[in-house]
């Protein structure tokens, strides 16, 4: 069953303590364990992680606990609709 996104919400979260491309995979990887999030772009150059999700089922709080957990330090956020 494809995943309906019409609802979904795009999150940026800002992260500190990455060095390389294995930190994207690994950011990437902690972030698409939560049900509920559709896609992931890490970008360890810019620091942040662009996030689209649906608010129903994942909360910005829950990724920036799991960025927490992998090793990293999410410093902050902004959010939006995402607007195709």
């Amino acid at each position: 069953m494809p995943n309906d996104v019409s609802r979904d919400q795009f999150a940026l979260i800002r992260i500190e303590g990455m060095h390389c491309h294995r930190c994207e995979v690994a950011i990437t990887k902690a972030l698409m364990n939560f049900v509920g999030i559709h896609e992931v772009e890490v970008d360890f150059a810019s620091g942040q992680a662009s996030v689209l999700y649906n608010p129903r089922i994942a909360t910005v709080s829950q990724m920036m606990e799991a960025v927490n957990e992998a090793g990293y330090v999410a410093t902050g956020f902004s959010q939006g609709e995402d607007k195709p």
